[in-house]
């Protein structure tokens, strides 16, 4: 009988600013108790079955992905994410108002993932 290897949680950090701050994790304290929920939920999955797919996370280029989440309240977020020295990180997060990721949402993540990077 062939052996599968064990699952993996590949663990999540938060991007930190030089000056300390993890503004990832202060947007989603800002949001209601049941956002929250189904964005960790999300998040808990993405770090369980990476690399994922659609319709769950989406690459987005430069090393960038997307974690898509319906919420509870009609509403929809996204989290900006990327795989380095094997964690990911939260880089960016915010509820989507249009059909396209916003230019300046993406610019953000790209900048903090070459701050991460440096």
């Amino acid at each position: 009988m062939a052996e599968y290897p064990k699952a993996q949680k590949i663990p999540l950090v938060f991007f930190r600013t030089s000056a300390g701050h993890e503004p990832v994790r202060d947007w989603l304290k800002e949001l209601p108790e049941a956002e929250r929920h189904a964005i960790g939920k999300d998040l808990l999955r993405a770090q369980w079955r990476w690399p994922v797919s659609m319709p769950l996370c989406r690459p987005m280029g430069s090393g960038l992905w997307e974690i898509r989440t319906d919420l509870p309240t009609n509403r929809t977020a996204r989290l900006l994410i990327c795989l380095y020295r094997e964690h990911l990180v939260a880089l960016h997060g915010f509820i989507k108002k249009t059909r396209t990721t916003p230019v300046e949402d993406l610019d953000l993540a790209r900048k903090r993932k070459k701050e991460l990077e440096r």
